[in-house]
């Protein structure tokens, strides 16, 4: 099943598309992409890459010479006075189409590392917002609970007036407040941290976040167990083969002639003694040489090295391939394990919330037990804190199995 897919049919189930607020981790998503220096390096190293297609295709340097005789031969039609030359070696047919092959195979390489980093920022983007939604929930929670302790105070002030309570439950829901204003607190601090790491993440100037989710659903929606995807760290392992296999072919070309064309020019001087024929006739010659390696034990051990180098990645993907089944695999169980733990404590939540009814709807007729209505609301605020890490746990957990079975960015 498709990565998107997915990502749909979490996002549906869970109710949140409203508005701007679903469109904010998308947002962010993009805004690290286009930010991020990690990123940007990568790119450009890329560009790198291939410009060095365009160095492959060039031909070696001209070679121009020029000398001067000291002691000045003489021949037939004049002594020679200097000589300048001009050389250009030339490569074996096909051996600039190899290189350039090779240097846009390295060019692919580089694009997939710039793509495998493009993935896990996704990903950490995904989890960092996730960690932040998950804090940003839990500091509501513990607003709302203040709110009710602030409520139960008054009652508490109320009963106490008529005997139907005493000045230390009124003393024991301050005790409460001000340990649920210090958690309160806490949690702000760490938003604070996350939200400044968050943004650090994206490379950009911190603005208020619109959560996907604000509210704890009813329940988390069940998804199959996906196939392993397309993913850019196996098409890497296929690049880098090829690569080999484009160096090797480098290398045959290298080992056959190298061809030079040339041409030398002599001045000549005219002859005075006597009058001859051609006299100061300048010489042009032109040269062809052949460059033959006839040792070429350095080319065998490069073809060696490039079948065992073939042999190392061939192992090496079969090796990532298993890690990253592995790795989907726990990442699907564990998503799975947090929406069912998730369920137990949507439902556990729900039955407490029950028995503090209870307790109220007994304040109308006896006296209202404090303690018991302290220790489940301690209860029930502890389930919810941990419903918001059961559910910041499942949305990241499909964050990660989203990147190994996503859709192939190539």
């Amino acid at each position: 099943m498709k990565a998107r897919y997915y990502l749909m049919q979490l996002i549906l189930a869970l109710g949140v598309f409203q508005g701007l607020q679903s469109q904010e981790i998308r947002y962010f998503i993009d805004l690290a992409e286009a930010n991020n220096p990690d990123l940007q390096a990568l790119r450009l190293r890329t560009d790198l890459a291939g410009e060095k297609v365009n160095e492959a295709g060039a031909l070696p340097d001209i070679e121009i010479g020029a000398g001067v005789f000291v002691s000045e031969p003489e021949t037939r039609t004049g002594a020679q006075k200097a000589r300048f030359s001009l050389r250009q070696m030339l490569p074996w047919f096909g051996q600039i189409t190899a290189r350039e092959a090779y240097a846009s195979s390295m060019a692919e390489v580089e694009y997939l590392d710039w793509v495998i980093a493009r993935r896990q920022l996704r990903l950490d983007v995904a989890r960092s917002y996730y960690g932040l939604q998950a804090l940003r929930q839990q500091i509501g929670i513990l607003e709302d609970q203040a709110g009710l302790l602030e409520a139960y105070r008054e009652i508490a002030l109320a009963s106490v007036e008529t005997g139907r309570a005493s000045a230390v439950d009124v003393l024991r829901l301050d005790i409460r407040r001000n340990d649920v204003d210090a958690r309160r607190q806490i949690l702000e601090n760490q938003y604070q941290s996350g939200s400044f790491a968050f943004f650090r993440l994206i490379n950009a100037t911190e603005t208020a976040i619109g959560f996907l989710v604000t509210d704890l659903p009813a329940d988390l929606p069940a998804t199959e167990m996906p196939a392993l995807g397309p993913h850019p760290e196996l098409e890497k392992y296929d690049r880098l083969y090829e690569s080999v296999s484009k160096e090797e072919a480098v290398n045959r070309k290298a080992a056959g002639p190298r061809i030079g064309l040339g041409v030398d020019y002599i001045p000549v001087a005219e002859r005075t003694d006597m009058s001859v024929p051609d006299n100061g006739k300048d010489i042009l010659m032109p040269m062809v040489s052949f460059s033959v390696p006839l040792f070429n034990g350095a080319y065998r051990s490069r073809t060696r090295q490039n079948e065992i180098r073939q042999a190392t990645l061939e192992a090496e993907e079969v090796s990532r391939r298993n890690r990253l089944e592995s790795m989907l695999r726990e990442a699907w169980q564990g998503q799975q394990s947090e929406r069912i733990r998730y369920a137990a404590l949507a439902e556990n939540t729900q039955r407490t919330r029950q028995a503090i009814e209870i307790l109220l709807r007994n304040y109308e007729t006896q006296t209202v037990d404090f303690d018991e209505l302290l220790e489940m609301h301690e209860l029930e605020l502890k389930l919810q804190l941990q419903q918001t890490e059961a559910l910041a746990a499942f949305l990241s957990e499909g964050a990660l199995v989203n990147y190994l079975a996503g859709e192939s960015d190539l």
